[in-house]
């Protein structure tokens, strides 16, 4: 595998597996994933439950190591990184919106958002949460607690928690999957607004056709595998 800032591309797996012990023996998660994800391309990796899609988020976030292959991303190779390590890098070059939201219940849409800021040591952490928060239509919610937002509210609040520092790698996992239809069509598009205003990449993990249609490539993963690649319907 070349190096990632060599060729162009941001992100790299090479040979990754993901093998977790069982009293029965390993079970194989993810068996041998090659990909290349450019800089600026948005990509949905698709596939049925169990096929390794959310595994393939965590490692390629740092949040669970592979047991063989490597992971490079804008330029460096998460085996090398402890824990301190990859948590820097994830603060630099990472944003991740969760199905389940994930916001902290008793902090307030800006806090949520300034939180990642303010691990950084920003001094404008507020000021920078607060546009961020304007730029997903939610300058009215700034003071609003989680449990006084909208499903559809919170998961605009995960967004500009994951796109407030401007990361080169934009992960979402489901992020319309708790959304009824009108509201998760809505986050498609602030999505993919996003990713064109900051010049992220773009990794989806969807069952959503419409979600996955956007995108510039449809990945599909079968039994911890890749098994197709194809140009997004609608890129």
């Amino acid at each position: 595998m070349t190096d990632a800032s060599a060729n162009g591309a941001l992100l790299e797996l090479a040979g990754v597996q993901v093998s977790l012990p069982s009293t029965i023996g390993p079970v194989n998660i993810l068996r041998g994933i090659d990909l290349s994800i450019g800089r600026g391309e948005a990509v949905a990796v698709v596939g049925p439950s169990g096929a390794g899609k959310s595994t393939l988020m965590m490692v390629v976030a740092g949040l669970e190591r592979v047991s063989a292959g490597r992971i490079s991303l804008a330029g460096h190779e998460l085996s090398t990184l402890d824990e301190d390590g990859l948590a820097l890098l994830r603060r630099k070059h990472v944003g991740i919106v969760f199905q389940s939201f994930r916001l902290v219940p008793t902090m307030t849409a800006l806090e949520n958002v300034a939180v990642p800021l303010e691990l950084a040591g920003r001094d404008d952490a507020f000021d920078a949460a607060g546009e961020a928060l304007r730029s997903v239509g939610l300058g009215h919610r700034l003071e609003h607690y989680p449990d006084q937002l909208s499903g559809g509210e919170q998961q605009r609040v995960a967004i500009a928690r994951a796109v407030v520092a401007k990361p080169s790698l934009i992960l979402a996992d489901e992020p319309t999957g708790n959304l009824d239809g009108d509201t998760g069509h809505q986050i498609i598009e602030l999505l993919f607004e996003r990713r064109r205003a900051t010049g992220s990449t773009l990794m989806l993990i969807t069952h959503d056709p419409e979600l996955a249609n956007r995108a510039d490539r449809i990945i599909r993963l079968a039994d911890g595998k890749v098994v197709s690649e194809n140009v997004g319907a609608l890129a």
